[in-house]
């Protein structure tokens, strides 16, 4: 643990509680991709099959629980929610999401750290997350405008991944052993894949208006 990551952590959990507060005060998920919001379940239900066999603190263990539950949680609300459910744009949330689960799946079969079951979920989890912002991305293109709850979501959470690209640094610093490569590859390719969504963010944020990406 250092200041990188715990600041990564917890801009992660934000960006969460941001989209909660969306869903749950506004009874709206308008904007968001259901599509993504699967993936990304996806992504913590295979990396943290670990809860169940391995122990490493208290923290590690609540922020596992929290962001299985929380993604599972947005989903069902999303699917299944009586009027939640109706603002999902279904038209506008056309990725083909299938090809980021196949693609990344195959990569983790052959680049993993180890040929376990486990070891290869968890590469797949990497690999995934890398990508599962795509279908979000794509949707608020379509779309054009960004309300404010929605763009602050995607913000934290590509901040998040900067901060952690910050902690793999200072870890490879710091540490005589540094063996979480394809975690920080996969990280840098993530924060990329941000790159358009940050620097239209901050010429909203500059120039004090609403937020828009073009088409």
């Amino acid at each position: 643990m250092n200041i990188f990551r715990l600041i990564g952590d917890m801009t992660h959990l934000l960006s969460i509680l941001v989209l909660l507060l969306k869903i749950y005060a506004t009874k709206s998920c308008s904007g968001i991709s259901l599509k993504t919001q699967e993936l990304y379940a996806l992504v913590f239900v295979a990396r943290y099959l670990d809860l169940f066999t391995d122990f490493i603190s208290v923290y590690n263990t609540v922020m596992k629980v929290v962001f299985i539950v929380s993604s599972l949680a947005i989903v069902w609300c999303m699917r299944f929610h009586t009027v939640v459910k109706r603002s999902y744009d279904k038209e506008l949330d056309t990725f083909r999401h299938y090809f980021l689960l196949l693609a990344t799946f195959a990569i983790a079969l052959v680049l993993n750290e180890k040929f376990t079951l486990q070891e290869i979920l968890w590469a797949f989890s990497i690999y995934l997350e890398a990508v599962a912002i795509l279908p979000q991305l794509v949707m608020l293109q379509r779309s054009g405008n960004v309300d404010n709850l929605t763009g602050q979501y995607v913000f934290f959470l590509g901040a998040y991944r900067a901060f952690y690209i910050l902690n793999w640094i200072y870890r490879y610093l710091m540490e005589p052993i540094f063996t979480r490569w394809i975690a920080c590859v996969s990280g840098v390719v993530q924060t990329c894949v941000y790159a358009d969504f940050f620097y239209y963010y901050f010429i909203s944020w500059k120039n004090n208006s609403k937020l828009k990406l073009p088409a």
